[in-house]
């Protein structure tokens, strides 16, 4: 077998073994207290983004630590959240602006798979979704079906189109 052809084979194995998700899902971040959190799955931004507002930054044990908050409006709830603080980044939003943005590492689970991810804190407050799932967090674990939402969120049908 060419080389070639066996890049593409491992390829198309590699994708058979992902988990299929819809444009929508209901993730977990369960080092934060947060579960069944609706996320929008936007394969054009790279980083994966949480609506949070930064209360306190402070060190730990010589480890930079952030604490926030996260706000659901409609149940007026805020939880208020610890992770470590791994960067600052410019993130590029949707409008095309440039952003500096807190960055944490936390446990991500979607549709029972449950991985490390990098996600940057910003005002969501006028996004429809708290959360967004990037390319960086479902490169080589998630394929997504666009055309469906909710394919991977237990208790709940799939829906097939842009349906609410």
């Amino acid at each position: 077998m060419s080389e070639i052809a066996s890049k593409a084979s491992k390829r198309e194995t590699e994708r058979r073994a992902m988990v299929t998700v819809g444009w929508r899902e209901l993730v977990g971040l369960p080092d934060l207290g947060l579960a069944a959190l609706p996320a929008k799955i936007d394969t054009g931004a790279r980083t994966s983004s949480l609506h949070g507002t930064v209360l306190e930054q402070y060190e730990r044990d010589g480890e930079q630590f952030v604490r926030f908050a996260v706000d659901f409006p409609q149940s007026h709830v805020r939880q208020v959240c610890e992770a470590v603080h791994v960067d600052w980044r410019g993130i590029t939003s949707s409008n095309g602006e440039t952003q500096r943005r807190l960055i944490i590492k936390t446990p991500l689970v979607i549709g029972g798979v449950k991985f490390r991810a990098e996600i940057s804190l910003a005002d969501r407050s006028d996004m429809k979704f708290p959360m967004l799932i990037g390319r960086s967090a479902l490169r080589r674990r998630f394929v997504v079906d666009s055309g469906h939402s909710w394919l991977k969120t237990a208790g709940r049908d799939p829906v097939e189109g842009h349906k609410p």
